[in-house]
């Protein structure tokens, strides 16, 4: 607990690089969150941890602390849906959590191929370009938008998603493999790590019912991402999860969920309080934080 507070406010525990589906460098996504005045940041790419050392070495360098994570995909069972998991100080080289992590980076390539295949019956879109879009990082859906957006079919990334890259479109192709949120919840307490739930109400109308909550508790969840630009969609569901993590002491994060130019969300927009990250690093044993040199401006 003592070592938790060289950990320096504000707080932003969900930011994306270029080796998931950001646009900036993980050391990018470091300067622009001290840009920003963030100064302890996570990085939580989607199922993979490669931009980790880039992002751990540039806040050291900024005097900034940084907190390892992961954004988890997952797939609903058991009554419970499918939601995104935040993951944070795990161990990346505990088998069964890492093998997970891989059966859906491994998948992409080819996901991204019938997602183009199935838009080049209406869409001007190849897929050499949006290979090239992705320059070398793991393909991913915002590669396919904005190569859309350049050749004049949407506005922006987010119009691209909004009218044609949706879920319930024609050309949408699920992501493969996903894990079960009761098992991934699980996978992640085995390697030492802390499981947060992303977002929780911010791509649902719907309010989440205790007995779902009780499922999720049970399995080894730790709390709900609440300060979170999406989750004010759905004003009933939030209200709800808050009397929940009251009623049951849960931990509550807030972030941006920075993308770079994919997404309007800036680095500290929501931030989390240092009494909660002071429990995500109490209860995590996988990993710990690199906290700035206590020389640091």
């Amino acid at each position: 607990m003592e070592s938790f507070f060289r950990a320096q406010s504000p707080i932003d525990l969900h930011m994306h690089s270029n080796r998931s589906d950001g646009t900036d460098s993980p050391a990018g996504v470091v300067r622009e969150a001290h840009a920003h005045g963030v100064r302890t940041m996570a990085l939580t790419d989607h199922d993979m941890v490669g931009g980790w050392a880039e992002a751990e070495a540039e806040c050291l360098a900024l005097g900034m602390t940084f907190i390892p994570g992961a954004e988890l995909s997952t797939t609903g069972g058991q009554g419970v849906g499918g939601m995104h998991l935040l993951a944070y100080l795990f161990d990346p080289l505990e088998p069964q959590l890492a093998h997970a992590m891989r059966l859906v980076t491994d998948g992409s390539e080819e996901r991204i191929r019938q997602v183009v295949a199935r838009l080049k019956a209406d869409y001007n879109i190849d897929f050499d370009d949006v290979l090239a879009e992705a320059n070398g990082a793991p393909l991913q859906r915002p590669h396919v938008a904005r190569v859309l957006a350049k050749n004049g079919h949407v506005k922006n990334v987010d119009d691209a998603f909004a009218h044609i890259l949706s879920s319930s479109s024609k050309y949408h192709v699920p992501k493969p493999a996903k894990g079960k949120i009761l098992e991934v919840i699980g996978l992640v307490r085995a390697a030492g790590g802390v499981p947060i739930i992303a977002h929780p109400v911010g791509r649902s109308d719907g309010v989440m019912p205790q007995e779902n909550l009780e499922m999720l508790l049970e399995a080894g969840l730790a709390g709900f991402e609440l300060d979170h630009r999406e989750n004010l969609h759905n004003p009933a569901g939030l209200a709800r999860l808050h009397e929940y993590a009251r009623d049951y002491d849960l931990i509550v994060t807030g972030s941006s969920d920075y993308h770079g130019d994919n997404k309007e969300n800036r680095p500290g927009e929501n931030t989390t309080q240092p009494e909660m990250l002071a429990r995500i690093v109490e209860q995590a044993t996988g990993n710990e934080p690199t906290y700035a040199p206590d020389d640091a401006a």
